[in-house]
């Protein structure tokens, strides 16, 4: 095995550096939050409706937390909209989960653009129609210089796809073994500007990230919540935030 370079030592020490050297004092608010929308169905189920109307409340959950976010002080949040597993559901799901996902981009994205939001997505396009694609770049291009808070739609989105993708195009651009480090594989992932998440947030009492951030939330805090998304608003996102602000983050100090 050959031995670690010296600027492969370097380059781990200034990261662990870079490294918060205190945690957060009471009360601070998250930089960078990350949401699991989970529980769309299963609130629809409960109520009577159809999934395609829990689907579309889930919509409104979005609005309503990226505006409590905005009044938080929240400068970046990371939502799971649409994940590579779920091509798995019924074919008449999916079509529904498409025509509100270009729903959203058309009625509710755009009101929150006028409150300062700018909107990216995250992860493959290819599968979806050129329609579909032309309104998720247009509406990155429209609200490219909105800067009060970033939204970053995860969709077709799957951590280890990111993470074999990422590798695929290090070996496609012939990087040698010594050159690879964390700071130069995080270069290849879908969105390398995106900030690893000081908090996730995951709602309907599920207690695991379903392949969701794998390499961001390596030093997230995570936190539960048994709220399906559809009920969720400012009231939960701010008990979700006390609960960060409670929390130690030592990274691996003691």
């Amino acid at each position: 095995r050959k031995p670690r370079s010296r600027k492969f030592e370097v380059g781990l020490l200034a990261r662990l550096r870079r490294r918060p050297e205190i945690p957060p004092e009471p009360g601070e608010v998250p930089g960078p939050v990350a949401i699991i929308m989970d529980g769309n169905s299963r609130w629809a189920v409960e109520h009577g409706l159809t999934v395609a109307a829990g689907h579309r409340e889930g919509t409104r959950a979005l609005r309503r937390t990226v505006e409590a976010a905005i009044d938080l002080g929240i400068e970046s949040m990371t939502v799971y909209a649409f994940s590579t597993e779920n091509w798995l559901r019924p074919p008449s799901e999916v079509d529904e989960l498409m025509e509100i996902f270009a729903e959203t981009i058309q009625r509710e994205l755009p009101d929150l653009a006028e409150q300062g939001v700018r909107t990216r997505f995250m992860g493959r396009r290819d599968r979806v129609s050129p329609e579909l694609r032309t309104q998720m770049a247009d509406l990155e291009d429209e609200t490219a210089h909105r800067d009060r808070l970033s939204l970053w739609i995860a969709f077709d989105y799957g951590g280890r796809a990111e993470l074999a993708n990422a590798a695929r195009r290090i070996v496609e651009e012939g990087l040698e073994a010594e050159e690879i480090d964390e700071e130069v594989l995080g270069k290849y992932l879908y969105a390398p500007e995106l900030p690893d998440p000081d908090l996730l947030i995951r709602t309907s009492g599920e207690l695991r990230i379903s392949n969701f951030l794998l390499w961001q939330v390596a030093y997230s805090e995570l936190v539960f919540t048994e709220r399906r998304w559809p009920e969720f608003g400012p009231d939960d996102l701010r008990a979700a935030v006390d609960e960060y602000s409670e929390r130690q983050r030592r990274f691996g100090r003691r």
